[in-house]
């Protein structure tokens, strides 16, 4: 039997994949939680076999918990489901050591099959997913042109970032302009919309 634990933030879709789920006769849901900060004291008490997790949720987003989860609870493999098929996500759970990344519009049959290739030590990847992060590339940025822009994303000002991130304004704004060259964009707004729209943020 595999054991598998929820992750989602949205509770009816939560349990109508957990009914779904429970038709399968080698599949038990041994728990479902709705934030990120639920997730990792949750595997740590149910051991599930196989976490299946959304990407956005309050909290502790779905890629932070799946890195966290990987260094406290190694024999949990991590299932991305989710409607982000951008090819920044991908490339991100990647790194965080997720066994799969799965859109939410397949079928709960998919789905199944995901989880038993996951147990059994397979990665699964969307092909459309993986075909778009071939098209794309990795993301351009550093760390820190990263956080820059996500900073900004909020409505904070250089002033404001330089204070928060400990480094001078010049080097905020040189890494404005880094991540903006790097990307084409006319303008930190379109940066913005270029790196989400990626999934680099």
């Amino acid at each position: 039997m595999i054991r598998v634990l929820l992750a989602e933030d949205q509770a009816m879709f939560r349990s109508a994949v957990r009914r779904l789920l429970e038709w399968e006769k080698d599949i038990e849901v041994v728990a479902e939680v709705g934030d990120g900060d639920e997730l990792v004291r949750a595997v740590a008490e149910h051991r599930p076999d196989v976490a299946v997790v959304d990407i956005e949720m309050p909290g502790t987003n779905g890629l932070e918990a799946a890195a966290q989860l990987r260094k406290r609870t190694p024999d949990c493999r991590v299932l991305i489901v989710t409607t982000f098929g951008r090819p920044g996500f991908l490339q991100r759970a990647l790194e965080s050591g997720v066994c799969g990344f799965v859109l939410k519009d397949a079928s709960v049959e998919a789905l199944a099959a995901s989880i038993r290739r996951c147990a059994a030590g397979e990665r699964v990847i969307d092909p459309g997913v993986a075909a778009a992060a071939r098209r794309v590339g990795a993301s351009p940025l550093t760390d820190g042109e990263r956080a820059v822009l996500a900073a900004i994303a909020t409505g904070a000002s250089v002033a404001e970032i330089s204070r928060g991130l400990h480094l001078a304004e010049g080097t905020i704004k040189n890494r404005i302009s880094s991540a903006m060259e790097k990307v084409y964009a006319r303008n930190r707004i379109d940066a913005i919309r270029i790196v989400r729209r990626n999934g680099w943020l």
